[in-house]
């Protein structure tokens, strides 16, 4: 199955591509690197999911608030990309979990947007290197934020 097989299969909605809140781009392509910047909890009716970890949200919750930003990473990728079949590959995953000091799972946070890149891209292509570090707050209260590079296809 090819990655837009895949994506569809799993039956998710993806919210509207977000915009930019400051002076950046969201999606720059160099050669056959493309980057995302920070990217945040979108849902699909324009809400975000607000709140710091281990205080307002759990694990649970925080993993599916990176699942979400995940949703948002790909709405920018298919806003520019004609498919995602033409990415081989996630290189790069920086995801940023606002916690409490206490809270020490950040990876476990992360692994809700590296779990849905794999099963799209699969276990080799869509696990790349990855950071997951604590944050003491995100724009606007969310949980997460992650931006990630990808290789596309030659």
């Amino acid at each position: 199955m090819t990655a837009e097989d895949k994506f569809a299969s799993l039956n998710l909605i993806l919210p509207d591509p977000p915009k930019p809140l400051g002076v950046y781009k969201p999606f720059l392509q160099i050669g056959n690197m493309v980057y995302v910047s920070g990217h945040g909890t979108l849902r699909a009716d324009g809400t975000l999911i607000r709140g710091c970890v281990g205080k307002d949200l759990d694990l649970d919750q925080a993993k599916l608030a990176a699942r979400q930003v995940g949703l948002a990473i790909i709405a920018t990728l298919k806003d520019n990309l004609s498919s995602l079949d033409q990415i081989e590959r996630v290189v790069k995953v920086l995801g940023m979990v606002y916690a409490i000091p206490e809270f020490g799972q950040h990876p476990l946070v992360i692994n809700g947007c590296s779990e849905l890149f794999a099963n799209i891209w699969g276990r080799e292509k869509g696990v790349g290197v990855r950071s997951a570090v604590g944050m003491g707050s995100l724009p606007d209260n969310i949980p997460v934020e992650i931006e990630a590079q990808f290789l596309l296809k030659s």
